[in-house]
């Protein structure tokens, strides 16, 4: 079972990416999927996740009304849609995955079924 990210990149202020983590070795229709993030020196941090059906989402609220989460279950695959970066994005960007719902990743992402390898963001200003 794999969680593969990719998309990262260097971009400037105000610039756009779309992250995406493909999953394999299984079927994630019925797993929340999302992605934390964590910074040079930072502890790790939730950004976005979106529920199985892809009718719930929740957003940290440093990246509220900029990024969108969302998923296409046919493809095992979710995306992050990151618009208006800031230099405060620059992180390694993680997905995961977990069955039991959005509650442990707007916990902090203990405990996680499945994670993903990072994929480097860089904004500079």
């Amino acid at each position: 079972v794999q969680l593969q990210a990719s998309g990262g990149g260097l971009v400037q202020a105000g610039d756009s990416l779309r992250l995406s983590c493909a999953a394999s070795g299984r079927t994630f229709s019925s797993y929340a999927l999302g992605w934390f993030r964590q910074a040079p020196g930072k502890e790790r941090e939730f950004v976005a996740v979106i529920n199985w059906s892809g009718g719930i989402t929740y957003y940290a609220g440093s990246v509220k009304g900029r990024f969108t989460i969302s998923r296409v279950n046919a493809k095992n695959t979710v995306y992050l849609q990151m618009n208006s970066l800031k230099p405060e994005d620059t992180a390694v960007y993680y997905c995961a995955a977990d069955y039991a719902g959005t509650g442990k990743f707007v916990g902090g992402g203990r405990d996680m079924d499945y994670w993903g390898k990072g994929t480097q963001v860089t904004v500079s200003s």
